[in-house]
């Protein structure tokens, strides 16, 4: 630094060079500072760039312009802290202002503009520094610490627009508009349902039908499956379809309860006009009026399309308690229906399953029963749930929300989605207490239960599952040493004591399901890993 020496310098408006004369500063006047100080300034004026927005303007540019960036600078912190004070004390109004119709948008024009204005600083402040002053090998250097700052900043909160602008397009095209709803009972009762239409079906059928109850204060849940099968469903005198079913769906194995979807969206849609998908609105009746609570709102996931959300996330982990089979194609003109054997084997133990073998995992019923797969698909439910976390959610949002506009179907009113968030924030971490309305929970598949159900028995049992503890893990040890003793006893064409895959591939391809049975009879015991 030159000190002692003064020059004369005109011009106003806070410009560079304001003032008269005074002594000559590196800072604003770099040509009479040495290499070194030019350099130190450079990366300097920098770093005040990216920490303070416009504090660069004020010591060596335009000061007006400075100033006012650094108000914007001032007032966007003071947003930020807002926030997150907010996201501490009252979570429900952070997410609705981001998924709001128009405060996300305007969010979203915010973050622009933001963007937009921090570039335009990073440009004036590389006109502040004069990179025809710097030396040579200084300037790669300083252009680069430019450019991957301006990515870092810039960059980043263009990026946030636009996840921003994804999230607000998904939640209108999943969520619909509509008046919010209270809890029945102090609980928010959603009917989750797995959709499938395959080629060889007629319409679409709900094999996965579950009621997920959660507490409004505390989000402790418990989650309720009714088996595909289930039949005699009854509904209450004001349900539109006691109209046409006023003794309940009792005509017989025809009336199994996922029957019911296709029966009334394609012979009764009248009875719910104007309702987006009528056969959803009478599967919410049925469940309501199976397990006696009020049902209040439905997702449908097409199985179809599951898949693709389970890669979205990643893969889910679960740890699995005995071999589940790929099911292969039937084999045509057999009755009963038989299947050639097996396509693949998903193996027990702790494991990561990809969208494939998550969706194999869920619906595969070959050589057990529908209990075994109904446990499997809330140990799927459940190992979503837990593992949709912010931060999975955060790295992987464009691809989750990408496969929720093309498998989610739902009526849950999207003004009401803030405080459903905070309700799954609350509901995560806690065990989910599960009970299926038919076996193990209800009878054996020898009882007939499902077919023959007692109502007021069902009830009571649902009623307790809201007010008593957690089940004790050990009450299933009786079963599960029941099961182990049947192992035990088959041949010993296993390598080391275990079961292969191989094995079970024979077995398939002699057809003796019986020794299967046996073998599988462990696959319903899951849990998220």
């Amino acid at each position: 630094m030159i000190t002692g020496t003064r020059i004369a310098s005109t011009g106003g408006g806070g410009a560079e060079g304001s003032g008269t004369t005074g002594l000559i500063d590196p800072v604003r006047y770099p040509q009479s500072a040495s290499p070194a100080v030019r350099a130190k300034r450079a990366f300097v004026l920098l770093a005040m760039t990216l920490v303070l927005p416009g504090s660069a303007q004020v010591v060596a540019g335009n000061r007006r312009l400075g100033r006012r960036a650094l108000r914007t600078t001032f007032t966007c912190w003071a947003l930020v802290l807002l926030a997150l004070v907010l996201a501490l004390t009252d979570r429900s109004l952070v997410v609705g202002i981001v998924t709001h119709r128009w405060w996300s948008l305007l969010l979203i024009v915010a973050l622009l503009g933001l963007a937009l204005a921090w570039a335009l600083l990073f440009v004036n402040t590389l006109r502040l520094i004069r990179m025809p002053l710097l030396d040579r090998g200084v300037r790669p250097l300083v252009a680069g610490t430019l450019a991957l700052l301006m990515v870092l900043t810039s960059g980043s909160l263009a990026y946030g627009a636009y996840v921003l602008n994804v999230g607000r397009s998904t939640v209108g095209s999943i969520f619909q508009s509509g008046p919010a709803f209270d809890p029945v009972d102090g609980r928010y009762n959603f009917l989750l349902m797995g959709g499938d239409a395959g080629e060889d079906r007629t319409g679409r059928r709900p094999d996965s039908i579950s009621v997920i109850s959660v507490d409004a204060a505390t989000g402790a849940t418990v989650t309720f499956s009714i088996p595909r099968n289930f039949q005699n469903a009854q509904f209450s005198a004001d349900s539109p379809l006691w109209e046409a079913y006023p003794e309940g769906y009792n005509c017989g194995d025809p009336c199994i309860i996922n029957s019911l979807y296709t029966d009334v969206a394609q012979n009764y849609p009248d009875l719910y006009p104007g309702a987006t998908d009528p056969g959803a609105e009478a599967m919410m009746d049925a469940a309501s009026g199976v397990l006696g609570i009020e049902v209040q709102a439905y997702l449908l996931v097409d199985m179809g399309g599951f898949e693709q959300l389970v890669d979205a996330m990643g893969g889910i982990r679960i740890d699995a308690g005995g071999w589940v089979p790929i099911t292969a194609g039937e084999i045509p003109g057999t009755d009963p229906i038989r299947h050639y054997p097996p396509d693949g084997w998903i193996k027990p133990g702790v494991q990561t399953l990809d969208g494939y073998h998550a969706l194999w995992y869920a619906r595969s019923r070959e050589f057990v029963t529908d209990y075994d797969r109904i446990a499997r698909q809330q140990c799927v439910q459940q190992a979503m749930i837990a593992q949709l976390d912010p931060a999975t959610v955060l790295t992987r949002f464009q691809s989750i929300a990408a496969a929720g506009t093309q498998i989610v179907e739902t009526d849950i009113p999207q003004d009401q989605l803030a405080s459903f968030v905070d309700l799954g924030l609350k509901a995560q971490g806690q065990e989910t207490r599960r009970l299926t309305i038919g076996p193990p929970d209800f009878g054996t598949p020898a009882d007939n239960f499902v077919t023959y159900p007692d109502f007021d028995l069902i009830h009571s049992r649902v009623q307790d599952m809201f007010v008593q503890e957690p089940a004790d893990p050990a009450a299933n040890a009786p079963l599960q040493l029941e099961r182990a003793a049947v192992v035990a006893q088959l041949p010993a064409q296993t390598m080391d004591g275990e079961i292969t895959e191989e094995y079970l591939q024979e077995l398939a391809t002699i057809g003796d399901d019986a020794t299967l049975g046996d073998l599988l009879a462990n696959n319903g015991q899951c849990s998220p890993a």
